[in-house]
């Protein structure tokens, strides 16, 4: 099939170049780093914590999943990353020209694309899974916090993360045709993850009112899909944390992502690109 060789050819572009392991290893590292240092702090000093009047609170039967979805609450931005450059060297290299000469139904290459890093973030989820799991798990057992390992709740959790981690690849895709300049595109990829949006998310929890439009956010959105974030369970217990249902937050992530697509699809993508 026409569709099975466009997707082919858009594998091959995307492993023929060192950016996609380059980009797992540095994840793998973070989140491992990331989860390793949650575990070791909570679990040996959680008692201690909890003991301490406005201390960040962390209680024993939330920490497994916190721990482990470090796997997408931190490592997002390494898929959607991944998209956005896949996408962005085409026009920076100018490959888009022959891909659509030999296949000049555009919609086709960008569905086919969409496919691609789709499943690419899916393995990216995998992997993150295997750090956040992997090295969280046993600090935890060491500390005597129970792993939560035999609970179906934490597959489930790790689905889910496999889930979010391909609808942001996705959503890089979409970023990445709608500025196609890569520095540009890498600019607005780690200013809003690491900057715009975390202060949205901390502004959005004073009133009532803003955290009601706060959990729409794209990271909130993720949040709520995965079902634990330490962004949503570290406080003091003193504030009320305003959360959408997994479902709810899949389908507004999945709105993003497809919304993200088609206005590219519709921009530069239709556009002339040689």
């Amino acid at each position: 099939m026409r569709f099975a060789r466009v997707t082919a050819a858009e594998s091959l572009k995307l492993i023929s170049t060192r950016l996609w392991w380059i980009l797992l290893l540095v994840l793998f590292g973070y989140v491992a780093f990331t989860a390793g240092l949650l575990a070791g702090l909570f679990g040996a000093l959680g008692e201690q914590l909890s003991a301490t009047p406005g201390s960040p609170q962390l209680p024993e039967a939330t920490l497994p999943p916190v721990v482990y979805s470090t796997a997408s609450a931190v490592g997002y931005v390494f898929p959607v990353l991944l998209g956005a450059l896949a996408t962005t060297s085409e026009f920076r290299h100018q490959t888009l020209t022959p891909t659509f000469l030999a296949t000049p139904r555009r919609g086709m290459v960008l569905l086919a694309k969409v496919v691609v890093l789709a499943i690419a973030g899916a393995i990216y989820g995998v992997v993150s899974l295997v750090a956040s799991i992997g090295l969280g798990a046993p600090i935890l057992a060491a500390t005597g916090v129970p792993t939560a390992l035999g609970d179906s709740g934490t597959w489930m959790l790790a689905a889910r993360v496999v889930l979010a981690m391909s609808l942001w690849a996705v959503v890089g895709v979409g970023l990445g045709v709608l500025v196609p300049n890569q520095v540009a595109a890498i600019v607005i990829v780690l200013a809003f993850t690491q900057f715009v949006e975390p202060i949205l998310r901390f502004g959005a929890t004073i009133w009532e009112w803003t955290a009601q439009i706060g959990q729409f956010l794209p990271g909130a959105a993720s949040d709520a899909l995965v079902g634990a974030s330490i962004f949503t369970s570290l406080g003091t217990g003193q504030v009320e944390t305003v959360s959408l249902e997994w479902w709810q937050g899949g389908l507004v992530l999945f709105a993003i992502a497809a919304i993200t697509a088609l206005a590219g699809y519709f921009g530069a993508w239709k556009r002339d690109v040689t």
